[in-house]
């Protein structure tokens, strides 16, 4: 189960807002390498995305290790932690 559907499982939101974040830029990146380049301001837009989407990617994805690591969750599996689990239960 990845992050994002344990954390919407589990009603812990946060992970998986920052796991959405990155694939919304990945798309972004994507999107724009498929777009024309007619006249010269579709090539500074497309550069200006581009390189906003390299600088921003790596910053949020240490940002979800961050989250990740201090909510405990497991590293090697991207396994949620029991006590974030009980905690929906918890709530019950």
């Amino acid at each position: 189960m990845s992050i994002r559907q344990q954390a919407a499982l589990y009603q812990c939101a946060c992970p998986a807002q920052v796991g959405l974040l990155l694939a919304e830029i990945l798309k972004l990146f994507e999107y724009q390498e498929n777009c024309l380049n007619r006249t010269e301001a579709d090539v500074l837009v497309h550069r200006a995305i581009e390189k906003a989407t390299r600088e921003a990617y790596p910053i949020i994805e240490k940002c979800l290790t961050e989250v990740l690591t201090l909510e405990g969750w497991n590293m090697d599996t991207l396994t949620m932690p029991e006590y974030l689990k009980q905690r929906l239960l918890d709530s019950i």
